[in-house]
């Protein structure tokens, strides 16, 4: 239950971040809830493929598909709300990362995989809606450019195994894991912590 629920919630909030960005494209209705909808599911379906979970979770179950449909339209019609709540969008994408990073782990985790593959399925269930997004507004994805993302997702996975390696309680562990990924990720925004890049180079 606690996975669904990790779910639904990251789910939402990345339907928002992707809705947003497709006001911001300027695309229509139908548009702005493909993409909210590709950010959304995106992670989870790339999660499912490489655990050979057929058809995907979030296609088997009703809820999946209506929380991010929703969450578009109440973007798409409030948008110059939601803008103006960049702090919020900013802390909501942190949050999704958090949580679909810890669901990724855990159920990768939960069907056996080894401990280095859970942190790499769990790594891109929290980054791969926001790279599908950012390939569809044909730009390069922010994961590959710029900001702490990536390894924000990585250090809560690693959370995640260690607790199950050690045995300890599944929720406190990830809750402790979702808020370390969250906290990476806020900090890297509010220092403009990015990783290095090649010198040297002309545009």
């Amino acid at each position: 239950m606690l996975l669904v629920v990790l779910d639904l919630v990251g789910i939402a909030v990345f339907a928002a971040s992707g809705a947003l960005g497709g006001v911001r494209a300027r695309l229509d209705t139908f548009g702005v809830v493909v993409l909210g909808m590709t950010t959304a599911l995106g992670g989870g379906i790339i999660r499912d493929v490489l655990l050979g979970v057929h058809p995907p979770a979030t296609l088997r179950d009703w809820r999946y598909l209506l929380v991010p449909i929703v969450t578009s339209l109440v973007v798409f019609w409030f948008h110059p709300q939601v803008a103006k709540l960049r702090r919020a969008v900013l802390l909501a994408d942190a949050v999704g990362l958090g949580l679909f990073t810890v669901s990724g782990t855990a159920t990768a985790l939960a069907h056996g995989v080894p401990t280095y593959t859970a942190c790499l399925i769990g790594m891109t269930a929290g980054i791969g809606g926001g790279a599908l997004r950012d390939v569809l507004l044909r730009e390069i994805p922010m994961v590959l450019r710029k900001e702490i993302y990536a390894l924000a997702a990585l250090a809560g996975a690693g959370v995640v195994v260690l607790g199950a390696q050690l045995g300890w309680p599944d929720n406190p562990v990830a809750v402790v894991a979702a808020a370390i990924t969250v906290t990476i990720r806020l900090v890297a925004l509010w220092r403009r912590w990015n990783a290095p890049v090649a010198r040297g180079v002309s545009g």
